[in-house]
């Protein structure tokens, strides 16, 4: 009953999976989350969502995939969390491990390993690149001058200090990092710095540390990121933060704290003193996949035949292009470097920030919290991912999102096909002619833009993606408009009406796959209901389920999100901040447009749909930097045609309903 070119490779999931000769071997990474707190919606679609999507992508064309992701445990942040909650560090870390796993469990985010750094791997891999290092020249010794605390009693690591940032003169910097400017710091240079334990103002004492010798690997550094951003094709905020480091000339940094809970540094006279964090977390990568698999290099050590890709938000960019590069290259050995870095920038919440002490925001288990599903909560956050600046979570939006494009576009299209099939031809699909004029079409236009589609994910443009899936849905819903499915055209023209859903229904198959890297249990819901087994992402549309098969029951993909919820999500997830007297004045300027409540007459059914179709367009327009300006032009002045007309539409209704 099915195309056997279509169905996806098995995959065993008891045998690691292990790169392969003469195939795609791609590894992928995101960057590893904090163990200390709760993920909120802005850390889950800077790295480990997109790199999901990605990694699903890659399997639903068959490559070869390893997705590894894990927590990152050791570290001052940890520490004062510990002190916080009143508990050890690794009772606090096994705590939010568990949270973190569940939470992407219920993401649906295809880890084929989830690990933690605190692991004798970790330990050993991270010792062993520092001995290389040493041993070849690339480490030096230098007594620092550090904040201490008399009232701790203890040397303050830079997240024990906060001040004001010399450089913004921003109040509440850390002693790494200002959050406000972005730069790193050492905390000696805060100015009227404070112990973040007690409040006490620390002294200056002097202490002996490790540095690496950055500044001597430069020029190897330099010659890795132009070839790897060039042939891996880096996102642009990934090039331009990076070259600012290269550009401002690298220095030797520190890699060591005087702190207890982290790795322990094997060298004479650092007995008491761990690696920092920004040097040991990224080899929690390898160390991970370590505990996934014995033959670990032969991921990590494999550059001939294995790519990396590494997903994250754009304030870890420089720990992955630089210094993570850096410490591999300078041990000498043959390591599996960055092919392509994809990064985002900020995700903010209703006009601010995500703030878990203030309950702003929705963090992960609030998500699961709503009852709405996870693929809906994908989609919305990968159709707003911030991939060239800051995008805005808005409950408008995502209400609206629901609504007017999943239930209206993709749950139209796949319900209506397959509600006709189960009551016209008692569930069996009908033996179709494809060579009919408007077949032919639909097969022509799917094919391109099932090649925008691929060439989109192949290039880590996951929003764009997305876009040109929901066009290709929106193609669909286009022909059945065309082809007036309904009763008639079962009665009076069946050989046509039999093509129409002999079509349909291998559309949405396709829909399944071009849907399963973004919202996979929407994908599983369309597999139930047509009764087949998962597909691969083809190059090319074609008739995958043949005649005589029987599918299942229809079932709704979406349901209607009530717009009144919006009020209550935002009282719950500190949404409701108040507004300015600007906006305010800027309201009552510019007043709301009309809405229609209650069932919609045909005529503004079919205006909504082609204000959704347009909207569709113009955005997969806008994604593609290759597109005719004035094509693009032409689309949003359709648009705001389609749009001002349906106002006009609602205004005469109201109207005429008083």
């Amino acid at each position: 009953m099915f195309s056997e070119r279509s169905l996806l490779k098995a995959k065993f999931l008891l045998v690691a999976s292990l790169p392969k000769d003469g195939e795609r071997n791609i590894l992928v990474t995101s960057a590893l989350p904090y163990v200390n707190n709760v993920p909120h919606l802005g850390n889950i679609i800077g790295s480990t969502l997109s790199a999901d999507v990605f990694a699903r992508y890659c399997r639903a064309r068959n490559f070869n995939t390893l997705y590894i992701c894990g927590t990152d445990e050791y570290g001052t942040a940890t520490e004062t969390k510990a002190l916080e909650e009143g508990v050890s560090c690794q009772a606090l870390c096994d705590k939010y491990h568990s949270i973190h796993k569940s939470i992407y469990e219920w993401f649906d985010l295809s880890f084929d390993h989830f690990g933690r750094t605190t692991t004798p791997q970790q330990t050993e891999i991270a010792q062993d690149i520092f001995l290389k290092l040493h041993a070849n020249g690339f480490t030096s010794e230098a007594t620092m001058t550090q904040l201490y605390c008399e009232q701790c009693q203890r040397f303050l690591a830079d997240r024990y200090v906060e001040g004001t940032c010399p450089l913004c003169k921003y109040e509440d910097a850390r002693g790494d990092q200002c959050d406000q400017c972005g730069h790193l710091l050492n905390a000696i240079e805060l100015v009227n710095p404070r112990c973040k334990l007690d409040g006490n103002k620390p002294i200056t004492r002097e202490s002996k540390h490790l540095f690496l010798n950055l500044d001597q690997l430069q020029p190897e550094i330099e010659e890795f990121v132009n070839k790897s951003s060039a042939e891996g094709k880096w996102s642009s905020n990934g090039i331009q933060i990076t070259q600012s480091w290269l550009k401002e000339g690298l220095k030797a940094r520190c890699i060591t704290r005087d702190l207890k809970w982290g790795t322990p540094v094997p060298a004479d006279g650092f007995e008491d003193k761990v690696f920092y964090v920004w040097y040991d977390a990224p080899i929690g990568y390898p160390s991970i996949t370590a505990t996934y698999t014995p033959e670990w290099e032969t991921w990590w050590k494999n550059p001939e035949n294995v790519k990396l890709y590494q997903f994250m938000g754009k304030d870890n960019v420089p720990f992955h292009t630089v210094i993570f590069p850096g410490s591999l290259t300078g041990t000498r050995e043959k390591w599996t470097m960055l092919h392509h870095i994809s990064t985002t920038e900020y995700l903010n919440y209703e006009g601010g920030k995500f703030s878990k002490s203030r309950n702003v925001g929705v963090f992960g288990n609030n998500a699961q919290d709503t009852g709405i599903p996870a693929s809906v909560w994908r989609y919305y956050l990968l159709s707003s991912r911030p991939e060239t600046s800051d995008s805005m979570f808005t409950w408008t939006e995502f209400i609206t999102k629901n609504n007017s494009e999943l239930l209206n576009n993709v749950g139209n299209f796949v319900n209506r096909v397959i509600k006709f099939v189960s009551s016209k031809y008692d569930g069996v699909i009908p033996n179709g002619d494809l060579s009919g004029d408007s077949e032919v079409q639909l097969f022509k236009d799917v094919n391109v833009l099932l090649r925008q589609y691929n060439e989109a994910l192949e290039s880590v443009k996951l929003r764009q993606g997305l876009a040109t899936a929901m066009s290709i849905s929106a193609r669909g819903n286009l022909y059945l408009q065309e082809n007036k499915i309904d009763n008639n055209l079962f009665n009076n023209h069946r050989a046509k009406c039999d093509s129409v859903i002999y079509a349909s229904i291998n559309l949405i198959y396709l829909l399944s796959a071009v849907f399963y890297p973004y919202m996979p249990g929407t994908s599983v819901g369309i597999l139930r209901q047509l009764n087949a087994p998962e597909r691969v992402i083809p190059d090319e549309f074609a008739a995958d389920i043949l005649a005589n098969h029987k599918i299942s029951k229809p079932e709704y993909l979406f349901t209607r999100i009530d717009e009144k919820m919006e009020k209550v999500w935002k009282d719950k997830y500190g949404g409701n901040a108040p507004k300015t007297e600007e906006k305010k004045k800027k309201s009552k300027k510019q007043p709301a447009a009309p809405v229609w409540e209650g069932p919609k007459p045909d005529e503004l059914v079919a205006l909504d749909k082609a204000v959704d179709e347009q909207g569709l367009l113009v955005r997969t327009l806008k994604g593609d930097k290759t597109s005719d300006k004035a094509k693009v032009d032409e689309a949003v002045q359709k648009l705001l045609a389609l749009k001002s007309e349906q106002t006009s539409l609602i205004t005469k209704l109201l109207a005429e309903k008083k």
